[in-house]
């Protein structure tokens, strides 16, 4: 916390405004609703002081001491994952995925442009939604996926290398938002939202919104990362979630007006919810009920409704109004569908949905067994696996703790209070996200609040703010605030896994698939990599081979002529942790990271003559300084 939170400016019992808020949100005292209460309850300096002091302690992580979660952060405009240590807030890494990291040479060495295949054409990425692969609905810390909603593309992460291993870009569709994955048995499907609509197809012929135009729900098998099928839908994507059967996925929509400007898009009191039938999908495509749209063979189902009648995979729930968030609780009830431009959230019963597929409800809006009354701007909804929800009211800046069946029976008319309290958090929440909250084994210890706006909490920075990450202790009846943490470029979301669940790598294994295609290369040059330090000439392409130890490469030196296209090639052959080397070719846009026992390769022209050093630029020994060499070009 600041020295202005924990020593208020007034004298006796008075605060400043950040004070007041401060203590505030750890004692969550006199349950404050919004603004319009600061300055109605006055709590006393040693009370709220004290309480500060225990929260903090209790998120505390000593020096040595390991963090209870890791943290993966999606890294917004940067294009990048962010790992955290939960509940120390410290970050750990950062993980390159749609951007160009100078550090790794992400996006610069043959290895991760391999990866990024032909979108590798786009330097930009905005990160939403990070979600971590499952097995019977509990976390196997095997994959993180990521969705670029700017190029349309969604990401794969393998968590023991924690390095992207695969980008797949969606197609027929424009700004993939909302991402979820199966949970049970396992991960099999990834779930993305395509959130634009678009005319099909989209050549120039026509820029209305007419039939043809629409967007789609997509599939992606998880292990090939190729896209398994399409969904057409009515309105707009936005988030998406799945059950615990593997039946059911629900996404919230907008704009069922079909508008393109602000006005139209929130005339209609209610959107919807629509919800599909996963098995159904898979027989319409086995049964060759689908088609496919342009160049692209993936196929596609219509799962809109046309003359008033449903289509058999998917059913639309009317909520309202431009409804943005969609959440499975963790003992597989409900969806939460958040209402945004409502005070409230509609839990869908996820037990109902047979039925309503089936024909057997009346009206689709049956299956809606709740919809509390919550705030101004409810967003997102996590959950403690207590029976109790967590929502992000962006509007009154605050997260509202309210209670699942207590929900239900006041939807029932029953006079019951299902809102446990309310905290202000500063300012204007998106997302939140609770330990293990999306799966069967939320602990209902942290909750992470990711706020959009943090005006006075730090220090100032220029026009441009930093955004405010907030670390909330939930193990207890009240909510307490332990952490703010500045952000920057709009991290979007958050997910929480325990540390126990990740297991990673210390050293490269050597028939790693990461660098495959270089190993396979050098093969056919019949080079070791583990033993060779030779140049192998193929007209105007050069290949370099070396190898590195610290704190020297296996080459010191090498010759090639101007304009020739060269290819280094550096094996790494420490076997301890932690010594990285790096390689940085001066004045040529060239720099990589070769961990121990790790093969990296990076592909330039060396278009000016003269002497060009070389350098490692990865503090790997106490002569790291002197780990040099040189390039010499010759005139052509």
């Amino acid at each position: 916390m600041t020295d202005e939170l924990n020593n208020p400016q007034e004298e006796g019992s008075g605060l400043s405004r950040r004070g007041f808020l401060g203590a505030s949100a750890v004692t969550g005292a006199a349950a404050l609703v919004g603004a319009g209460a600061l300055g109605s309850a006055v709590i006393p300096r040693e009370a709220w002081a004290e309480t500060v002091k225990a929260a903090q302690a209790k998120a505390h992580v000593g020096p040595g001491e390991l963090d209870d979660y890791y943290g993966f952060w999606s890294g917004g405009h940067s294009g990048e994952v962010r790992v955290l240590g939960i509940p120390s807030m410290r970050e750990l890494m950062r993980i390159p995925v749609f951007n160009v990291d100078s550090a790794t040479g992400w996006g610069l060495t043959n290895e991760s442009r391999h990866i990024l295949g032909e979108s590798a054409r786009y330097a930009n990425g905005d990160c939403h939604h990070p979600h971590i692969s499952m097995t019977d609905g509990k976390y196997d810390g095997k994959y993180l996926f990521i969705n670029d909603k700017a190029n349309s593309r969604v990401a794969r992460i393998r968590l023991d290398i924690m390095k992207c291993d695969k980008i797949t870009t969606i197609p027929n569709v424009q700004a993939i938002h909302g991402l979820r994955l199966q949970k049970v048995p396992h991960t099999k499907y990834v779930f993305c939202n395509a959130e634009f609509i678009i005319p099909h197809p989209n050549d120039g012929s026509t820029f209305e919104l007419g039939d043809n135009a629409f967007t789609m729900y997509n599939a992606i098998d998880a292990e090939t990362m190729q896209v398994a099928w399409q969904v057409i839908v009515d309105g707009n994507l936005d988030n998406t979630d799945m059950d615990y059967t593997g039946r059911f996925t629900a996404s919230t929509c907008y704009n069922s007006e079909k508008a393109f400007d602000l006005g139209g898009m929130m005339r209609n009191e209610r959107d919807w919810v629509v919800v599909f039938d996963i098995p159904r999908i898979e027989a319409e495509i086995k049964a060759g009920r689908f088609v496919t749209l342009g160049d692209s063979k993936v196929p596609v189902v219509d799962g809109r409704k046309k003359d008033g009648k449903d289509s058999p995979v998917t059913r639309y729930i009317p909520v309202p109004k431009n409804p943005h968030g969609l959440n499975t609780s963790p003992d597989g009830k409900y969806f939460i569908a958040n209402g945004k431009l409502s005070p409230t959230c509609s839990m869908i019963a996820i037990d109902k949905l047979p039925d309503l597929f089936a024909g057997k409800l009346e009206d689709p809006r049956d299956v809606v067994v709740g919809e509390p009354e919550l705030g101004l701007g409810p967003l997102h909804t996590t959950f403690d696996g207590r029976g109790n929800a967590y929502t992000t009211l962006f509007i009154d800046s605050q997260l509202v703790k309210w209670n699942l069946e207590d929900a239900v029976r006041a939807y029932k008319g029953e006079k019951v209070d299902y809102i446990r309290q309310k905290l202000d958090v500063h300012y204007q929440p998106g997302h939140n996200h609770a330990s293990l909250c999306e799966t069967r084994e939320a602990d209902g210890k942290w909750v992470i609040v990711l706020s959009k706006f943090s005006k006075d909490r730090f220090l100032p920075t220029g026009p441009l703010h930093p955004e405010n990450d907030q670390l909330i202790d939930i193990s207890g009846d009240e909510m307490k605030l332990v952490h703010d943490g500045p952000t920057f470029a709009e991290p979007h979301d958050c997910i929480l896994a325990r540390r126990d669940q990740i297991k990673t790598r210390k050293i490269w294994s050597r028939d790693d698939p990461y660098f495959a295609e270089t190993v396979k290369q050098a093969g056919k040059d019949g080079i070791n990599l583990l033993t060779d330090n030779k140049v192998i000439r193929d007209g105007k392409k050069v290949r370099v081979y070396m190898t590195s130890m610290a704190p020297s490469y296996g080459l010191t030196e090498f010759t090639v002529k101007q304009g020739d296209e060269v290819t280094v090639t550096i094996t790494n052959l420490d076997e301890i942790e932690d010594v990285s080397h790096g390689f940085v070719m001066v004045n040529h846009g060239v720099s990589m990271e070769i961990s121990p026992q790790q093969t990296s390769s990076i592909t330039f022209v060396a278009d000016k003559p003269g002497v060009h050093w070389y350098y490692c630029s990865w503090f790997c020994h106490a002569l790291h300084m002197e780990m040099v060499g040189r390039m010499l070009v010759e005139k052509a």
